[in-house]
């Protein structure tokens, strides 16, 4: 009767198929049904585009959000203001947030059209009064809620060390991808609504529930939280209180991930390739959250390039055009169904 039940308790939080693992295999033979616009996206002023790994998609369903790198790798000393809103166009139609970021690394568009946004900082730990944060911005920029202490890193349950994405549950409950490599934590950690500290769970590991920089986060229509465990080649999958559900290796090298309307998963892979992923190659992999099957995958459009052209993040509108946000080459891509 136990063995029963805890049978009908797997199938229900992962439905009959994805309770077989798939082997970690590269997927490059599936199709890709998507043309490319290699850089979409007018900055005003002069203003060019610098490292973008903060990116979603407007409470509208169309317009872009972004956040960028001040023209380069780092915002530590600039006064432009990196939180851009571009409409379906590419066109700038707001933008905020000068003086208040080192790196601009992950975003997240809640149900109200707030603007969440980490700051990563940056691998020397050494700017004084900013990033280790979370920033949650109104639509037109003012700051409605911060987490974190400004320029301070560290594990305790106010502190973060680099966190690289975060996201808010229906319920209003917020989760943190806190960890960015290096000697940085390698942890999830929620809040209530309110910034209220609840509960964590990671270290740095291999094992089911640890990670290997925790890069990206989202959210099924089960509730299951899908994390990008970038250095371990997998995605995990959790309950809300941290409960380890599966993961799957069948994505590549996960930088940014993102769940459309339909459950379906798409994985940014930036990174594959000879030096880090052999056998693997870079590019955006789509496919089922019912199964885990990926079924299209969009290439890098110049995977010999240097600096790499690869989206490391990854957003998807309503009408299913796929944007991603590339750091070395420093642009946002868009992918339009053919």
């Amino acid at each position: 009767m136990q063995k029963r039940s805890l049978v009908a308790l797997a199938l229900a939080l992962f439905g009959g198929a994805a309770l077989a693992q798939i082997p970690p295999q590269p997927a490059t033979e599936v199709p890709n049904p998507y043309r490319t616009t290699d850089n979409w996206g007018r900055l005003p002023d002069g203003r060019t585009w610098g490292g973008v790994s903060a990116i979603d998609i407007d409470k509208d369903g169309r317009s872009v959000w972004v956040g960028e790198r001040c023209g380069g790798s780092s915002c530590a000393n600039s006064s432009l203001a990196p939180i851009l809103k571009l409409d379906p166009s590419g066109t700038v139609v707001a933008s905020f947030g000068a003086g208040l970021f080192v790196v601009p690394h992950g975003m997240h568009v809640d149900r109200a059209g707030n603007v969440w946004v980490t700051d990563a900082s940056d691998g020397s730990n050494a700017v004084q009064g900013k990033g280790h944060q979370v920033f949650k911005f109104s639509p037109d920029g003012k700051i409605l809620l911060t987490l974190g202490k400004a320029g301070v890193f560290g594990d305790g349950s106010g502190e973060f060390n680099r966190p690289s994405d975060v996201l808010v549950a229906p319920n209003g409950d917020i989760f943190v991808a806190d960890g960015h490599g290096g000697s940085s934590n390698n942890r999830i950690v929620k809040f209530s609504s309110d910034g209220r500290y609840l509960a964590s769970w990671g270290r740095r590991g291999v094992a089911a529930g640890e990670f290997d920089l925790p890069h990206s986060l989202a959210m099924d229509s089960r509730g299951r939280l899908l994390v990008a465990d970038l250095n371990n080649f997998r995605v995990q999958a959790f309950t809300q209180d941290g409960t380890f559900l599966f993961e799957w290796k069948q994505f590549g090298m996960p930088g940014g991930l993102f769940v459309d309307a339909k459950d379906m998963l798409y994985v940014a892979d930036s990174l594959s390739g000879s030096d880090r992923h052999p056998g693997w190659a870079r590019g955006i992999r789509i496919g089922r959250l019912t199964d885990g099957v990926v079924t299209s995958f969009i290439p890098d459009v110049t995977p010999a390039a240097n600096p790499i052209t690869a989206a490391e993040s990854v957003a998807v509108d309503s009408d299913g055009n796929v944007f991603g946000g590339v750091v070395p080459a420093q642009r946002v891509q868009k992918h339009t169904r053919r």
